[in-house]
């Protein structure tokens, strides 16, 4: 089913691919057993992520499945536009792309690949908004905790 899945402070990672992309990072809970790698290019999008989960701050460089509606790409450009440690609004980012903050949070619940696009770097006007088409606190409210507070922006 995954092509690898890690541990992380949060919970796991799963990063399945397709061909020769990455086609879906995955949160996971602790219960999911690790997967070692299983291709050269499972183990570089493992090293990334491992790199991300260790300094806020380190980039990636993976090559993307051609998934998404047009609206969602250009929703997913935006976001990795977005430099660790600074979140926008649904409604900044909407306003940034010429859309509603609806369909930008629509967008960023349909995110494949999580860390790698930071959709986590987008939270609501009032608080810290939902995450992977959740809302509510739970296992990716907190997640989406985790990554902000690791890049240096709390969020209760």
């Amino acid at each position: 089913m995954f092509n690898a899945v890690i541990d992380a402070p949060f919970g796991k990672i799963g990063v399945r691919l397709e061909g020769e992309t990455v086609r879906e990072i995955v949160y996971l809970p602790d219960s999911v057993a690790n997967v070692e790698p299983d291709s050269p290019l499972a183990k570089q999008a493992v090293e990334q992520i491992k790199h991300y989960l260790r300094q806020a701050s380190a980039s990636f460089d993976l090559p993307l499945a051609d998934v998404g509606t047009p609206f969602q790409r250009r929703v997913w450009k935006a976001i990795g536009e977005i430099p660790p440690g600074v979140v926008l609004t649904y409604g900044q980012l909407a306003k940034q792309i010429g859309s509603v903050p609806r369909a930008v949070g629509q967008a960023c619940g349909s995110n494949f690949f999580p860390i790698v696009i930071p959709c986590h770097r987008v939270v609501a006007s009032g608080g810290i908004g939902g995450f992977a088409h959740t809302g509510g606190d739970g296992y990716y409210r907190n997640v989406k905790r985790w990554l902000l507070k690791h890049e240096g922006v709390p969020y209760a």
